[in-house]
């Protein structure tokens, strides 16, 4: 799996962060995401899948390996 996230498209809502944060955090001036972890481990999947899920302005893309 591998992560990607559109900064320009990021509402500073924080819901990426509630969910995984060991792969999400957000910039302390305003808010933005901010990708801590590209590839995250497997236990961190189904976490980043709900994030990407919760995003109210769809800013992280998950590009699941084949």
């Amino acid at each position: 799996m591998k992560v990607t996230v559109e900064e320009d498209k990021c509402c500073g809502a924080g819901q990426c962060v509630l969910v995984a944060p060991e792969v999400f955090d957000q910039r302390d001036e305003d808010g933005i995401v901010v990708l801590l972890a590209a590839e995250p481990g497997a236990d961190q999947y189904a976490a980043v899948r709900e994030a990407a899920t919760v995003c109210p302005a769809a800013a992280i893309t998950v590009h699941e390996s084949a």
